[in-house]
């Protein structure tokens, strides 16, 4: 393709995703392809001979396209949000055009010292107090897993990583800590980095489904009566199920007391703290080793884009860094590598979307559009309450809303069983797209508001649509 060729479908590209931004209602929320016809459409082998261009965008439009489910429809509103924006996809598409490969500094200068920016910025935002220092990483299952490996090597004085389990010798177990209703992610890392799933012991909660600090404290107490190693404790701030928020006020102190690590999971949630009126949400986390909520979930920036603080960077840079000679430059000691900082040695140049949202909404229209979600999911909440044969099952703390269709007379079971159906029923109408959990074995509908351009005509829509295929059940 020569550079008029690219012109020419570059304008056509931009043009089909102006013209979908504009008008993703169009489409039905969820795909309703089954499985297997994607792929049917799709010849066995890769063409010997290049097609044109043309060509392969209109196979996108109708082969493509039909396979797709609508993250940014306005009326998505599954698991959470995973957002983009005009500013964002412009930076996205410079940083594919650069090619850039930000592992050190001196592979890009930029990128290193953009990204040090962004991250300043997002953290004076959210509140943080100083003394925490930031890097981009993928997602927050990556940098939970790179939290636990920090905690790994600090609880053995860096022997795993330089001997593996024989580090542990003569040692018991170690042992993480986390809320039952904490993300897979935690269980997941537990097991990539080595600790065991056994090792992952889940603590109790509250009446507001967040962790229970006491019950907490009496886990490590019984742990090391039997001779295992508290290692490290994971707080959720907006847990995937319901949005509950651990204390972390009250669970830094124990992990201080029994030298735990402490990592804060606030992927969704931590955006929700860029508005003064939510910051109580990160109260406590200035006692945090490390903390990681996700720009590509609530503030606007396309996937992936996961920013993760850290209060000891050379404890980080430690545990993960490698030395290879064809990695050292001269300028090593006076900058960051930010290869050091996780665990891919290659990084994308994410920091450039995320500059181009910061700048092109500004800290004020962000706060506008987090608020304006809350105000949504909380109005929801209320018609949910007023609504006879309706119930919610969990506070709404921040901007999702976990409920269930209530008729009378029927029992848990067939309550459980109506639900799925409801649901089940609701995405195949393709109006709205819902997910579900399970809270005390409950079977739970969940909605969440999060979407770029959600309004609340569309929450409106949503609450509509539940009442009139509960109606028709």
């Amino acid at each position: 393709m020569n550079s008029e060729e690219f012109r020419r479908h570059g304008h056509d590209v931009i043009d089909w995703i102006a013209d979908y931004l504009d008008n993703a209602e169009r489409y039905p929320v969820m795909s309703r392809s089954k499985p297997g016809e994607i792929k049917a459409l799709i010849p066995d082998s890769a063409p010997e001979i290049g097609e044109p261009m043309d060509t392969i965008l209109e196979d996108f439009r109708r082969d493509i396209l039909p396979g797709v489910t609508h993250w940014n429809h306005p009326r998505f509103f599954a698991y959470f949000p995973a957002n983009n924006s005009a500013p964002s996809i412009l930076g996205e598409m410079l940083s594919a055009g650069l090619g850039v490969n930000s592992m050190l500094w001196q592979t890009s200068p930029a990128a290193t010292e953009l990204e040090e920016k962004v991250m300043d910025w997002l953290g004076e935002m959210i509140g943080l107090p100083d003394g925490f220092h930031g890097v981009i990483q993928d997602t927050a299952s990556t940098a939970t897993m790179g939290a636990l490996v920090c905690a790994r090597e600090k609880a053995t004085a860096f022997a795993v990583n330089a001997a593996g389990p024989a580090g542990l010798a003569g040692a018991g177990p170690l042992r993480i800590y986390a809320s039952r209703e904490a993300h897979s992610s935690v269980l997941k890392g537990a097991k990539i980095a080595g600790f065991g799933a056994e090792n992952v012991v889940l603590v109790g909660i509250d009446e507001n489904r967040a962790m229970d600090p006491a019950d907490l404290e009496a886990k490590i107490t019984t742990d090391l009566a039997d001779g295992l190693i508290p290692c490290c404790v994971v707080a959720t701030v907006g847990t995937t199920g319901c949005t509950a928020i651990d204390p972390l006020a009250a669970i830094g102190p124990v992990a201080k007391k029994h030298g735990l690590w402490f990592h804060v999971d606030a992927a969704l949630a931590g955006s929700a703290a860029i508005l003064p009126e939510m910051r109580w949400i990160l109260d406590g986390v200035e006692q945090a080793d490390s903390l990681v909520f996700n720009p590509h979930k609530w503030l606007l920036t396309n996937f992936d884009c996961s920013a993760y603080f850290v209060r000891d960077p050379e404890h980080l840079e430690r545990t993960m860094s490698i030395h290879p000679e064809y990695l050292k430059t001269g300028r090593d000691r006076e900058v960051n590598n930010y290869m050091d900082w996780g665990i891919p040695l290659g990084r994308r140049f994410r920091a450039l979307k995320l500059w181009f949202v910061l700048r092109s909404y500004g800290a004020v229209r962000l706060r506008e559009i987090i608020a304006g979600h809350i105000a949504f999911a909380r109005e929801f909440a209320g018609w949910i309450d007023s609504a006879p044969d309706w119930e919610r099952l969990a506070p709404v703390p921040v901007n999702t809303v976990c409920f269930r269709w209530k008729p009378a007379g029927m029992d848990e079971a067939t309550l459980n069983t109506a639900n799925a159906k409801l649901v089940d029923r609701v995405n195949a109408d393709g109006t709205i797209y819902l997910t579900h959990t399970r809270l005390d074995d409950v079977f739970t509908i969940r909605l969440a508001v999060g979407q770029r351009a959600t309004e609340r005509e569309h929450v409106v829509t949503a609450w509509e649509t539940l009442q009139k295929i509960a109606g028709e059940i």
